[in-house]
């Protein structure tokens, strides 16, 4: 099963940084393989996102999430609802020296052909979306 699991401290409170990452609507500012983001209704439990990422060939795939858990300034989680990969991730915030660590977690269970043929694209782009959060920490510790 791909697994992906990174943490980061960032240089600013645990409530910015929770509030950032709790919207999907700012990951357009962050990772780069998202076309599209759309929140559909108010930021809560059960909250949809409409997602369409880069895939083969320069089309977009359809990548819609659902928010499964908030708990202000701690965690936010989330499952994949369309796709041909749903993954489940969250983020995890812990005051640390100097600012907020942020641990950002993706797993996806792959079965028969897809395991076979989309075992390891999908833990590269699992692994990107790692390295991404340094993008988010830039951001976030300018200000923008």
């Amino acid at each position: 099963m791909p697994h992906a699991q990174r943490t980061i401290v960032i240089a600013r409170p645990p409530a910015e940084v929770y509030a950032f990452f709790a919207d999907a609507e700012n990951d357009k500012s962050w990772r780069p393989g998202v076309a599209l983001i759309r929140r559909e209704g108010p930021l809560a439990v059960g909250t949809r996102y409409t997602q369409r990422i880069a895939g083969p060939g320069g089309r977009q795939v359809a990548a819609d999430v659902e928010i499964t858990e908030l708990d202000p300034d701690t965690r936010v989680a989330f499952r994949g609802v369309a796709g041909p990969v749903r993954p489940e991730g969250d983020y995890s915030f812990v005051p640390a020296e100097g600012g907020t660590a942020v641990t950002f977690t993706l797993d996806a269970e792959l079965t028969g052909v897809k395991k076979l043929l989309m075992a390891k694209p999908v833990q590269k782009s699992m692994d990107a979306e790692m390295a991404n959060l340094d993008k988010a920490k830039a951001l976030l510790e300018s200000g923008g």
